[in-house]
């Protein structure tokens, strides 16, 4: 008698993907691609425990899919990071992974080729060849944790990561958190409530122990330490934004009550400008007066800009595709993103030293 199969019902391929160390065998970890990673993130740590009084910025495209663009961005943000130096810490936006509400294009990893071939062996070590290229330019990078196995391939190249505002009430996501080797920011929900990212906050920072995969690749029950240095990060939702001074008193409030730090960082994109980002400047110099008028909590801001404005659909000719533009969401261009930048410098450069800074 043939039992009846009963799995894999819905799968037509299982293919063959390389273990994380043999990924890292191919593109090793550099020296100088290390001293960056361990600088931005104790950078970050900093201040985050408010021994730094810099405001960091989380700024690039909304994501990468054009690795030459993406470097060329890169270059031109280290020379800014250089000259902000004194008022802001500037990380790369590193985004790999484009969550989707039904359907789309995944983002780099997920399909590199842009084409539905779906050669995610490929977009890993292409990911990782890119990290590498921009962590030695001595540029910091930051990521969005989507897929739990990924951090194992790249982890060790990134300075900051976030949850979504789709993925900060996932335990799963939560799990991971607490052993990624970043601070990690926890979006608010797509309804703009803060409940999530609270509660995302405090899972993270205690240990846990769940299923994943070693560096071999093999499954493996991960046990970690959690980690100390989650926040959160306002977004906007729920039809409205949340980056003006009465919802930041209210974040903050949220958090002296779950018994956390008030460390707070405002997306200037997504919900916070409508989706427009033509808007980005104006939450940008918004956030700054915040900081100018004496407020201690914000931390940090995030920022979707590119080499160009805006955004673009895939064509069907990918010969087609406009240089250093989004194929996600729309950003900032990069001259933009210069003005907004130094206008921001400008002014915290007075307002920094005010802030309370432990020895």
């Amino acid at each position: 008698m043939t039992v009846a199969q009963t799995e894999n019902l819905n799968i037509v391929a299982q293919d063959k993907m390389p273990s994380p160390d043999e990924i890292k065998q191919q593109l090793p970890l550099t020296d100088l691609a290390a001293t960056t990673v361990l600088n931005g993130r104790r950078t970050l740590q900093a201040i985050l425990d408010r021994e730094d009084p810099r405001l960091f910025v989380v700024v690039g495209p909304c994501s990468i899919h054009d690795p030459v663009a993406g470097i060329d961005y890169a270059r031109r943000l280290k020379a800014l990071a250089d000259e902000l130096s004194d008022a802001l810490v500037l990380v790369m936006r590193v985004y790999f992974e484009k969550p989707r509400t039904a359907t789309g294009w995944k983002g780099y990893i997920n399909d590199p080729y842009m084409d539905d071939s779906f050669r995610i062996d490929e977009g890993m070590a292409k990911a990782r060849q890119f990290l590498l290229d921009v962590n030695e330019l001595g540029l910091p990078a930051a990521t969005e944790a989507l897929d739990p196995i990924a951090p194992q391939y790249y982890g060790d190249l990134i300075s900051w990561t976030a949850i979504g505002a789709r993925t900060s009430e996932s335990q799963t996501h939560r799990e991971m958190a607490s052993g990624l080797s970043t601070p990690v920011g926890f979006k608010n929900s797509t309804d703009g409530s803060m409940e999530a990212a609270i509660n995302g906050i405090v899972s993270a920072a205690n240990p846990h122990s769940f299923l994943g995969i070693s560096s071999q690749g093999r499954s493996a029950v991960l046990r970690t330490r959690g980690n100390p240095y989650g926040h959160v990060v306002l977004r906007g939702g729920g039809g409205r934004p949340n980056y003006d001074t009465v919802s930041v008193n209210l974040a903050e409030q949220a958090l002296l009550k779950a018994k956390l730090a008030t460390n707070v960082v405002v997306d200037c994109s997504h919900a916070n400008s409508w989706k427009n980002p033509e808007y980005q400047p104006l939450v940008l110099r918004d956030v700054t007066h915040q900081i100018r008028e004496g407020n201690t909590s914000i931390v940090g801001t995030m920022i979707e800009s590119f080499i160009e404005a805006g955004n673009q659909k895939i064509p069907a000719n990918l010969a087609e595709l406009k240089y250093g533009c989004s194929v996600t969401d729309a950003c900032v261009s990069w001259n933009t993103t210069v003005d907004m930048l130094r206008q921001a410098r400008e002014i915290l450069r007075e307002a920094l030293p005010k802030r309370t800074v432990r020895a």
